[in-house]
C-alpha cells in the first residue's frame, strides 16, 4: 500500500503529524511526518486510524514555548527574555495620605454614597457576624458602612433600553415598587436625578439641552438605575487599612480569606438574581479589572456583572467540544496540567494550575462540585473556589494588573461544564505581530508563572494569610477531580 501523509489540524493551519504541536524539544526539525497506522477488520475494510491528542505545550531547542489553547484554539508563543522584567505598575514616587481624605478618594468610596445609582443591596459586618441589607433608602445609606455594595453601572455595556427595545423587557413588578418607593422620598429622588445629570453630562448633553428636560423625562432616562442588567460589586477599602502612601491599594489579595469569602458569595448571589429578572439572558459575564491597564476605570476594587443576550465566543467553542467528549476539561485542563507538572494549589472543593494556550499569563481555578451553576454550590465550595482565587491575588501582589474572569454554563446549555475562573495578569500588549499572524506573544510561559507563584504561597501560608491549600507538589494530582459532568440531569 502506498505512503500517505497525515496531515494534524494546529493553531498554524494543516501541519504533517510529525511537526504537531507538543513533539519533543527540537524533534519537529528532524522527525519526518510518517503514516498513522491502521487496522483491518477480518473481512479487509480498514477502520478508523488512532490519532493521538494534541499535546498543548511544546518546547522548542531554544526554549520557545509554543501553546494551544485546547479549547479556544488560540496559539501563543513565548520567547526567552521577552518576560525578565519587572511586572507591577504602582507609582514609583508614591504620594503620602492625608487622613483627611480618607473615604473619598474616588466615587466608589464610602463617603461618596450619593455618586453611584442607587444602590441594591450590601453586605455589613457587625462585629463577628455579617448580614446583608437590601433596598436601603436613600436617607438610611450612611447610617452603615458597606463592607461591599451592589449598585447600578452607570455606563452599562447593554442598557436598559436595549432590552427594553429589542426584546420588550420590561422591569419586574418588585424592582418597579422598589423604584417608586424610591422616587417618593425627597432625598431619593434628588439622588437618581443629580447622578443622571450627571450621566447625561458625559454622554454629551449640553447644560441647555439638560436644563430644557423635565424630571419625568430625566427619571425615564435613569430607569436602568432599577431595571438594568449591568451591576458593580464595589468593596468598603480604596487603600488598605495600614496605608500611608497611594502605592498601598487595597487588592483582593490584601483582604483576609473570610472577607474574600464574604466578596465571592455576594457575587454570586447578584449573578442568580441578574438570571432571575431577565429572561433574554442566557448568560451574565463577571469580571474584575484591576488597575487601569487591565480595564479598571478606578483603582479601587470592584467586580462587575454584566447581562448579555449571547452565549459568546468562548462557550460556543467549549460546548462545540463538549458535545463529543463531556470530560474535556478533565483530560485537556486538569489531568493534562498534573501530567506536566503545573498544578499550583488545591483544596477539597477547587484546584488551580498555571494555564496554557493565554494571551497573558494566566492562573486557572476549577470548581470540583458536581453543581454546575455557582449560585448551586454550598457555601463550602464557594469557600474552597474563593481560598485559591484568593491566594492567587495575594501571591500576585496589588501592583500587577489582571483580569479575573469567571466562567460557567449558560443558563440555556444542556451540557454541564465546571465554574472555573482565570486570572490573568496583564503585562503585556497585543500588538502588529498578534494582529498579523494570529499568534499570541505572552511574555511568561506555563512553568515559569509556576515557579513564580509556588514560593510566594508558601511564603503567605507561613504567615497565616491563606485559607487552607495544598501548594505545589502537596497537590494530589488524580485523574478526573472535576465532578462537573455527574451532575443529575435537569
Amino acid at each position: 500500500m502506498a505512503r500517505r501523509e497525515v496531515w494534524y489540524p494546529s493553531g498554524r493551519g494543516l501541519v504533517p503529524l510529525g511537526e504537531r504541536p507538543g513533539t519533543r524539544p527540537g524533534e519537529a526539525l528532524s522527525r519526518v511526518a510518517r503514516p498513522i497506522r491502521t487496522a483491518r477488520s477480518s473481512v479487509g475494510r480498514m477502520l478508523i486510524p488512532y490519532a493521538p491528542n494534541p499535546a498543548y505545550i511544546t518546547t522548542m531547542r531554544d526554549g520557545t514555548v509554543k501553546q494551544l489553547n485546547p479549547f479556544s484554539g488560540t496559539e501563543v508563543w513565548t520567547v526567552p527574555g521577552r518576560g525578565n522584567r519587572p511586572l507591577g505598575v504602582l507609582p514609583t514616587n508614591p504620594a503620602p495620605l492625608d487622613p483627611a481624605d480618607h473615604g473619598t478618594h474616588c466615587a466608589f468610596c464610602q463617603k461618596r454614597y450619593l455618586e453611584t445609582p442607587p444602590e441594591k443591596s450590601r453586605v455589613i459586618r457587625e462585629g463577628s457576624s455579617w448580614r446583608t441589607a437590601y433596598r436601603t433608602a436613600a436617607e438610611n445609606l450612611f447610617d452603615t458602612v458597606a463592607e461591599f455594595r451592589r449598585v447600578p453601572n452607570l455606563f452599562e455595556i447593554l442598557s436598559y433600553d436595549y432590552w427594553h427595545l429589542n426584546y420588550g423587557y420590561e422591569i419586574p413588578s418588585d424592582i418597579a415598587d422598589r423604584r417608586r418607593g424610591y422616587l417618593d422620598s425627597p432625598m431619593g429622588r434628588e439622588h437618581v436625578l443629580t447622578v443622571a445629570k450627571g450621566k447625561l453630562r458625559a454622554a454629551g448633553r449640553t447644560p441647555e439641552v439638560i436644563a430644557a428636560m423635565t424630571e419625568d423625562e430625566i427619571i425615564e432616562y435613569a430607569s436602568g438605575f432599577f431595571g438594568g442588567g449591568h451591576d458593580v460589586i464595589v468593596a468598603r477599602r480604596h487603600f488598605t487599612d495600614e496605608a500611608t502612601t497611594t502605592a498601598d491599594l487595597a487588592s483582593s489579595g490584601t483582604l483576609t480569606p473570610e472577607e474574600h469569602f464574604r466578596y465571592m458569595e455576594f457575587t454570586v448571589e447578584s449573578l442568580r438574581r441578574l438570571y432571575e429578572i431577565n429572561r433574554y439572558a442566557p448568560y451574565v459575564a463577571v469580571f474584575q479589572n484591576w488597575l487601569k491597564p487591565a480595564g479598571a476605570s478606578f483603582d479601587h476594587l470592584h467586580k462587575q456583572l454584566v447581562a448579555i443576550d449571547e452565549r459568546g465566543v468562548q462557550n460556543e467553542l467549549a460546548i462545540t467540544r463538549l458535545r463529543t467528549n463531556p470530560n474535556l476539561y478533565n483530560e485537556a485542563a486538569i489531568n493534562y496540567a498534573s501530567r506536566h507538572n503545573l498544578l499550583i494549589a488545591e483544596n477539597d472543593h477547587a484546584i488551580a494550575f498555571a494555564g496554557f494556550g493565554h494571551r497573558y499569563p494566566t492562573i486557572e481555578m476549577y470548581s470540583k462540585s458536581e453543581r454546575t451553576w455557582p449560585w448551586e454550590h454550598s457555601r463550602e465550595e464557594i469557600g474552597g473556589i474563593s481560598d485559591l482565587v484568593h491566594a492567587m491575588h495575594a501571591a500576585t501582589g496589588a501592583d500587577v494588573p489582571c483580569n479575573e474572569e469567571w466562567h460557567h454554563q449558560p443558563i440555556d446549555v444542556d451540557i454541564p461544564m465546571p465554574w472555573r475562573i482565570a486570572l490573568k495578569w496583564r503585562v503585556s500588549t497585543v500588538a502588529g505581530f498578534e494582529g498579523g499572524t494570529k499568534v499570541y506573544l505572552n511574555t511568561i510561559d506555563p512553568m515559569t508563572l509556576r515557579d513564580r507563584i509556588v514560593p510566594k504561597l508558601y511564603a503567605l501560608r507561613d504567615e497565616g494569610r491563606l485559607g487552607g491549600v495544598r501548594i505545589g507538589p502537596e497537590c494530589s494530582g488524580a485523574p478526573n477531580l472535576l465532578r462537573y459532568h455527574r451532575a443529575p440531569q435537569r
